[in-house]
């Protein structure tokens, strides 16, 4: 099972990476370095946690793994809207611009 885990686990960062160098805007690169890449490391750690079978080790895992789950999409949130902000995202592939009528409102810019 720890074989699988950590197999899968390269798989999907793996995927991630070329995610980033392939995928052609800001936000698609954006979903790529966040989605598979977080499931990838918790299956990493799932495998390693397996394999060591440690309490200490167990909760220094777990912290981590609960330490990426908080962090990434705040990180994410924050690289898209800086990307909005500075006209990196192509508004034509969105499908609701929600942020443009909240910038564009005087005094509701966030």
């Amino acid at each position: 099972m720890a074989a699988v885990c950590l197999l899968l686990g390269a798989g999907l960062s793996f995927v991630a990476g070329v995610g980033l160098l392939k995928l052609p805007d800001t936000l698609t690169r954006m979903h790529a370095a966040t989605k598979p890449q977080v499931l990838g490391l918790l299956l990493v750690l799932l495998g390693v946690a397996v394999r060591l079978r440690s309490w200490v080790d167990l909760g220094t895992l777990v912290l981590i793994g609960t330490f990426q789950l908080m962090t990434v999409p705040v990180a994410a949130h924050i690289v898209a809207r800086a990307a909005y902000r500075t006209g990196q995202v192509d508004g034509e592939g969105l499908v609701l611009d929600e942020l443009d009528a909240r910038l564009t409102r005087p005094g509701k810019a966030s």
